[in-house]
């Protein structure tokens, strides 16, 4: 039963990607819809997240409203400092995350929440230190905490939603295919989820965030469909748009402005 005043979004994805000697990357993807029943929807909600000063990137599935409200606080206490020790290690930093998502939610009006909630959180130390942990919050089990395997190879870590099943079995037609166990293989699969996804819940653009192995969260621009998009949110042909790094339907590094592949 879908509540009038409930919100809903059901495709979140994580994965690696290894270079010849390491896993280079790790990113967070999502689909753009938010949406009341099988008509009604919005298709340009952010779902993905990443930190300014520390390398962890977020994202969620499930209900929307409470996820919405308090990450953008968590975001913004992490960016002014007072969230966490921006020399905190990966572990502290999670922990500080789940104790923020446990510890709000006590004032939070039971009655609006009937849908579950899934998390994912990846963060890193030095350069090749991947944590992955999965927080979920339902009726039955309240908030629980799970680490996941980083796999050794370039691979999914984890998929969520009620699409990940449908996304499943296009991820495996691409896994046997030439770019298997590649990135490129996962993010396509993703994009042609979308294009041609039977679940109506799941739908837009494709958004995504990541971490390499220097620098903090990462924020990019995915040109879906010939069209530029930002975190679900369709952008013009402006002056700033090279300013972050852009990838197509095949995970390609592409320029923001022209629509060309970038050498």
């Amino acid at each position: 039963v879908i509540l009038q005043n409930e919100i809903i979004m059901t495709l979140l994805l994580s994965w690696v990607g290894r270079d010849s000697r390491k896993i280079s990357s790790a990113y967070i993807a999502s689909d753009s819809r938010f949406s009341w029943n099988n008509s009604t929807k919005f298709d340009y909600g952010q779902k993905v997240f990443s930190f300014d000063k520390t390398p962890d990137i977020i994202g969620y599935c499930g209900d929307v409203l409470y996820p919405t409200f308090i990450l953008n606080q968590i975001l913004n206490m992490a960016q002014e400092e007072i969230l966490f020790d921006v020399n905190s290690d990966r572990y502290r930093r999670s922990e500080i995350i789940f104790t923020e998502l446990k510890n709000k939610f006590n004032e939070y009006p039971g009655e609006v929440l009937d849908k579950s909630i899934e998390i994912i959180h990846i963060s890193r130390d030095n350069e090749i230190d991947f944590l992955c942990n999965i927080f979920t919050w339902s009726k039955k089990n309240g908030w629980k905490k799970e680490e996941k395997e980083i796999p050794t190879i370039s691979d999914k870590v984890i998929i969520l939603g009620t699409g990940a099943d449908e996304y499943y079995e296009r991820y495996k037609e691409y896994y046997r295919g030439n770019n298997g166990k590649t990135s490129r293989a996962i993010f396509q699969s993703l994009c042609h989820s979308l294009l041609k996804m039977k679940d109506l819940k799941c739908g837009g653009a494709p958004q995504l965030v990541g971490l390499y192995n220097k620098f903090n969260g990462k924020r990019f621009g995915v040109v879906f469909e010939e069209q530029r998009f930002f975190l679900g949110k369709e952008i013009g042909n402006s002056e700033i748009i090279n300013n972050i790094e852009w990838r197509n339907e095949l995970f390609e590094r592409f320029d923001g402005k022209s629509l060309k592949i970038l050498d």
